[in-house]
């Protein structure tokens, strides 16, 4: 990877006194996560820092009188499932401080492993074995709201100066390095080392919790996207009695459109598992607003699109299917309603950079 860049010598870590309000404000509860659209490199380099785009589950972690709490993107309470980062609270004593980041699962050599963070995802109150075998690691990205100030408004630069001044790192939890400029160089790195991909953040931006933003690009290596699961086909063969394969769909200007079938990537319990979600979700005709080709609506067991999977592929075909999509998990973090059809999924050749929305 480049080295690690230097701070920014005219922000100060912790933000000065005289920047701070009178009036000290409540640490919010309330707040989504800011999203990034799909990209490719910026063409004014210099105005954007890259950060590596982590495969786990984004959190927005609250830190307040030693307690941690850990909410998913869509606003559920997921701090029972990771007790290891609760040692957070203790290492920043009387800090109050809301960060937002990724939780992730490391494999073998290093990298970020969604695969190996599903066994972790779904379970409350992991056991000692099951903390052992599969650890945990928050990877602290941003802040945005520290003893009493909101930094919302703040720039991505001034955000991240606070962050790095914070010393949030442990055996379960740190800041990955930003680099500022060189996103070519950044986007080669994690190709060599077979990372996900680069997240470019414009660093004039501010923090825009919920919303899609320009400001923030995600430059992927991996083709992988989230759909969300409106039906399924029974299987044969080996598979008879079982899913054979899901009928996906994500949101589109005309409603939920079809993106085609997922059939492999599957365990056997992975298979059970999906079952036993899908059961109480069953409906009677399609969630699909238009027609469905009748190859995969002729058998289809239709049901309520809630759940959302994650799955890689090489390419959108042009009548808007998946091709050779491969499950990788379930995506209980990310609402049905926010899986939107992604048009650019390459990070070939700068582009202009763009303004703030």
């Amino acid at each position: 990877m480049p080295p690690d860049p230097a701070p920014d010598g005219d922000v100060p870590h912790r933000l000065a006194d005289d920047r701070r309000p009178v009036g000290r404000t409540p640490l919010p509860r309330d707040l989504r996560p800011m999203l990034a659209t799909a990209g490719a490199l910026p063409a004014d380099d210099d105005g954007w820092a890259y950060e590596v785009k982590w495969d786990g589950v984004r959190a927005l972690v609250a830190v307040e009188d030693g307690r941690v709490t850990l909410t998913s993107r869509n606003g559920n309470d997921v701090s029972s499932s990771y007790p290891e980062l609760r040692g957070l609270g203790p290492q920043l004593g009387s800090t109050a401080v809301l960060l937002d980041g990724e939780v992730v699962a490391f494999d073998g050599a290093g990298r970020a492993d969604f695969g190996r963070l599903q066994s972790r995802m779904h379970v409350a109150g992991p056991s000692a074995g099951l903390r052992r075998s599969t650890p945990v690691h928050l990877l602290a990205f941003d802040v945005l709201h520290l003893d009493g100030t909101a930094l919302l408004d703040r720039s991505y630069d001034e955000r991240r100066s606070a962050l790095e001044g914070l010393g949030v790192e442990g055996e379960h939890w740190s800041v990955p390095p930003a680099f500022l400029g060189g996103g070519a160089a950044v986007m080669e790195a994690t190709r060599a080392q077979g990372l996900e991909g680069v997240v470019a953040k414009r660093r004039s931006s501010t923090y825009l919790p919920g919303r899609r933003s320009d400001c923030w690009l995600k430059l992927k290596h991996v083709r992988r996207t989230s759909a969300v699961v409106a039906g399924w086909q029974p299987g044969g063969g080996g598979r008879a009695g079982r899913i054979g394969s899901l009928l996906l769909g994500v949101h589109g200007p005309g409603g939920l459109e079809f993106a085609g079938h997922v059939g492999t990537g599957f365990t056997a319990a992975t298979l059970a598992m999906l079952a036993a979600r899908l059961a109480p979700l069953r409906r009677e005709g399609s969630p699909f607003p238009a027609p469905v080709p009748r190859e995969h609506a002729r058998t289809a067991v239709w049901v309520e699109p809630q759940l959302v999977v994650e799955v890689e592929y090489t390419a959108w075909t042009r009548d808007g299917r998946l091709r050779h999509p491969s499950y990788k998990g379930l995506r209980d973090d990310v609402p049905a309603q926010d899986v939107l059809r992604e048009e650019r999924d390459d990070a070939a050749g700068p582009v202009s950079g763009s303004g703030r929305p």
